[in-house]
């Protein structure tokens, strides 16, 4: 195994599902059309270089990382934080109460 990025449809779609976005989010943060992202997933349309790249950025963005082929395992997704640290990432945003206006 060479142990490089591999990044493909079925893995977009595995980080999508896995990070629970939508397709609609994950096309309007990488500037794609959703109808393109849908068909890249199923395997049925090639994105561009630069699509793919803003994809695997959107998905890291919401959550994603991606894990190496590599000669112990194989390539795959999974998410960027456990479970305690989504809670503490939570608790983070909740605090100071409901968001307003700044009056500074």
């Amino acid at each position: 195994m060479s142990n490089e990025q591999i990044f493909d449809g079925p893995l977009a779609r595995a980080a999508r599902a896995l990070v629970r976005v939508s397709a609609k989010d994950v096309a309007s943060m990488a500037n794609v059309k959703k109808s393109e992202l849908k068909n890249f997933e199923k395997g049925l349309e090639d994105l561009t270089e630069q699509q793919e790249h803003r994809v695997h950025e959107a998905l890291e963005e919401f959550g994603a990382w991606f894990v190496r082929d590599e000669s112990h395992g194989g390539y795959g997704v999974r998410l960027k934080f456990n479970r305690a640290k989504v809670r503490a990432i939570e608790r983070w945003e909740d605090e100071g109460g409901r968001a307003a206006d700044d009056d500074v």
